[in-house]
């Protein structure tokens, strides 16, 4: 067995093993989030993140409340258009602004790519293109799952595997949703649940 699949197999394995997920919204308010309130909103059930009427200065996030350093986050996304992402290990900073690492997505572009917000590497590993672009249903929900375990990180969209990396040192960060600064736009996230690992 080559590499990536011991890799593959060692991250279904800790999924597995892990404790029971626990959801990170609670499908009635933003308990347990931060952002901006002219930006977020709940609405039947989904996190709502628009920019109609507002021009943001930067990207901005609706950001959790607690940290999480080992972890197997899934959850569903529907981006209407523009850009969007998860936000992970990240550092929480002034004004609803966040640094570190992203599952990224964007309207025609990105989705299952490893990104660095506010850092110096920009996209660290591209899992659109084969990858992503082959099972991404656009305008539709799509299921969206980052593990982080130690110095491990995997991606997958819709159950496909699209991006990995291997060496990146663990650090406590925050989860965080992104509304990206351009044109404006709409994004939902649904069933967002959390197993973390010890």
């Amino acid at each position: 067995m080559n590499q990536h699949g011991a890799l593959v197999l060692l991250a279904a394995a800790l999924v597995a093993a892990a404790a029971e997920p626990e959801p990170l919204f609670n499908g009635r308010d933003l308990e347990g989030w931060d952002g901006d309130p002219r930006l977020w909103r709940v609405e039947d059930g989904m996190i709502v993140g628009s920019t109609e009427g507002v021009e943001l200065e930067a990207n901005s996030f609706l950001i959790s409340r607690r940290t999480f350093t080992n972890f197997h986050l899934a959850l569903e996304v529907k981006l209407r258009n523009h850009n969007s992402g998860i936000q992970f290990r990240s550092e929480a900073l002034p004004g609803w602004v966040v640094r570190g690492l992203q599952a990224d997505m964007a309207e025609d572009n990105w989705w299952g790519s490893i990104y660095e917000e506010r850092g110096t590497r920009g996209v660290i590993v591209n899992g659109w293109k084969g990858k992503a672009e082959t099972v991404v249903r656009r305008g539709d929900w799509n299921r969206y799952e980052v593990l982080a375990k130690g110095d491990f990180i995997q991606l997958r969209v819709n159950g496909l595997v699209t991006a990995e990396l291997q060496g990146e040192p663990p650090r406590a960060g925050v989860i965080a949703l992104q509304l990206h600064r351009g044109p404006p736009m709409e994004v939902r996230f649904r069933n967002i649940r959390i197993r973390v690992f010890d």
